[in-house]
């Protein structure tokens, strides 16, 4: 079992939990929050915001968490982003999966996804009622665990999803109108609007655009006018993929960051599953 500091709050796990997108909206609606990962993800800012777990999640057995009101996760989605992508290697890569006859090379791809879900099972089992899950990850990924049950921009959801979700940025822009000249929505200047909906965008974002090898920051500024993180695709100027290494704090932490969960988003989830 794990060790808890709060028990009288409800509590969440957060796996594959980075820098606690999912954990900054728990704690703010009271929950006690406890995060797993491979790694400490600081670069500096401050790290994860709840008590860090430094463990792999397929050496967890899902009755450690039976405790739990609440399990949220966010599997790494680089694989899928890439075989998304309209590059030779990308799509040779699929290739290769799909004519893989005994099915190893897709339970790879997958198993970390699939492993949420197992622990959920587990943790159900241990329980004697339902814990709710949501798992995070990008559009890419439908293609090989199945449709999402919703979006939020570039961030799909697949498990518990509730009914009601909240909307992004770009559509509630659309829904009140125009700005006048003062840029004020119904008496609500953009300002104001963009920090309560602000949508963190990832280099994803192209996926759900059908504009292929757009970059993050042009998805951001377009969609939501938002600019982000920084621009992974856009061969108008240096990218960070393309000025530090693949093992480096600075593209380690801009992965991070770009891949966090949008607050407006976790807290929607955070009061919807509130016991």
């Amino acid at each position: 079992m794990i060790e808890r500091e709060h028990s009288e709050r409800p509590l969440c796990i957060d796996l594959f939990c980075g820098l606690g997108g999912w954990t900054e909206a728990f704690l703010a609606e009271g929950y006690e929050c406890i995060g797993f990962d491979i790694e400490a993800h600081d670069y500096g800012t401050g790290g994860y915001p709840g008590k860090l777990i430094l463990r792999d999640v397929r050496s967890i057995h899902g009755s450690e968490l039976k405790d739990a009101a609440i399990i949220v996760a966010s599997p790494p989605c680089q694989e899928y982003s890439y075989m998304a992508m309209p590059w030779s290697k990308a799509k040779a890569k699929q290739a290769a999966i799909l004519a893989d006859t005994t099915g190893a090379m897709r339970a790879h791809l997958t198993d970390l996804f699939n492993q949420c879900f197992r622990i959920q099972r587990e943790a159900i089992e241990a329980a004697g009622h339902h814990i709710p899950l949501i798992v995070e990850n990008v559009r890419g990924a439908q293609k090989w665990v199945g449709r999402a049950r919703w979006n939020y921009g570039s961030f799909y959801l697949w498990g518990d999803v509730p009914a009601l979700m909240p909307f992004t940025f770009a559509k509630a822009m659309k829904s009140v109108g125009r700005q006048n000249k003062n840029g004020e929505l119904h008496g609500q200047s953009i300002n104001k609007m963009r920090d309560h909906l602000k949508v963190s965008m990832n280099f994803h974002e192209h996926e759900k655009t059908g504009k292929p090898g757009r970059s993050f920051q042009s998805a951001a500024v377009e969609d939501c006018g938002i600019k982000q993180g920084g621009d992974w695709f856009n061969s108008e100027q240096p990218s960070i993929s393309r000025l530090t290494g693949s093992k480096s704090s600075a593209r380690k932490a801009a992965s991070a960051m770009i891949a966090k969960i949008p607050f407006p988003l976790a807290q929607w989830i955070a009061r919807t599953y509130k016991p």
